[in-house]
């Protein structure tokens, strides 16, 4: 079995938009076992897809807040000595920033990655031993897979292949079927209106009593606003607390998932629910979702889509 290294710490969505090209990579080159190194904070996304073997976790965001701290420097060596343990047939950059290709350094083996004009970082791109060249016009998951297949020596074709497993159904949902309104994200500029969020559970309850509605949060204020929209839903579900892997469980049973610019809708895509993914500040030309007859982006830079417009573009996928 031949070791390799995969370099992609952060975000979720981008961890998430590698996926594939893992799947690209086991149908290819079924020998190769892979590691991935991740932000300790995202670590239990790489292991979903089951070509990879093993999780590296870094604490590249924790270690920049205390830079000078003896712990810090202590973790950084431990890891240092993980990386350089093992010796990779290759070391994968899919990142393409300073921060992936430092400890793509520090590891035993060839280090690989984008070439200067195809990263947001060029400066990265000094330190890769082999360089290709990838189109920025392309969206994040084509590049991870042209980035992959020019690496490995394949030629990537097809729709693209999440791969993953959501796991078993959470004991404390409701029985029956259930919708997920994934409200929070990274940016208040990426949010839609707590007033949609309303209109549209209501709506969907008005379509089908009996569909429960589910309210997820991560951080303190993500509750909150969770909070205030299960108070003005009736019967809504507010969600407990929950890791990674209990997400994936969480959306990979759910009837149907409306969501907007973050990585936990990227994950109900991979997934393959039924999806409408919002866009109010960004182009889903190039950070959307995979379209498909189950998913769908609504929204642009500057937009907000109506609620009416999501529930149609909702019936859409939800029957297909």
């Amino acid at each position: 079995m031949k070791n390799v290294l995969l370099l992609r710490t952060s975000s979720m969505g981008d961890l998430i938009h590698t996926w594939p090209a893992l799947t690209d990579l086991a149908r290819h080159r079924p020998e190769l076992s892979v590691s991935w190194l991740a932000e300790e904070g995202f670590a239990d996304i790489p292991g979903l897809h089951p070509l990879v073997s093993r999780t590296i976790p870094i604490a590249w965001r924790r270690w920049r807040k205390a830079l000078f701290k003896a712990a810090t420097w202590r973790e950084i060596a431990a890891l240092r000595h993980t990386l350089a343990a093992t010796r990779w047939e290759l070391v994968l950059d899919a990142q393409g920033l300073l921060k992936s290709a430092i400890p793509g350094r520090w590891a035993n083996g060839p280090l690989a990655g984008y070439d200067r004009a195809s990263i947001r970082e060029p400066l990265a791109s000094r330190f890769y031993d082999r360089r290709y060249a990838v189109s920025r016009q392309l969206s994040a998951i084509e590049r991870n897979r042209q980035l992959f297949g020019a690496a490995f020596g394949y030629r990537p074709e097809g729709a693209p292949v999440f791969g993953i497993r959501c796991g078993e159904r959470l004991a404390w949902l409701p029985a029956g079927d259930y919708a997920v309104l994934l409200h929070a994200t990274s940016r208040d500029s990426k949010l839609w209106p707590e007033a949609h969020w309303i209109a549209l559970a209501q709506a969907l309850q008005n379509q089908n009593q009996d569909l429960a509605i589910v309210i997820p949060w991560g951080s303190a204020a993500e509750r909150e606003r969770a909070q205030r929209l299960a108070a003005a839903i009736p019967g809504a579900v507010l969600a407990p607390k929950m890791n990674l892997r209990e997400a994936a469980a969480l959306l990979g049973h759910a009837a149907a998932v409306i969501g907007v610019d973050t990585g936990l809708t990227h994950l109900a895509n991979a997934l393959d629910v039924p999806l409408v993914a919002i866009y109010t500040d960004t182009d889903p030309a190039l950070t959307g979702v995979v379209e498909t007859a189950r998913a769908a982006n609504i929204g642009r830079a500057g937009e907000i889509p109506a609620v009416d417009a999501v529930l149609a573009l909702l019936a859409r996928v939800r029957g297909a």
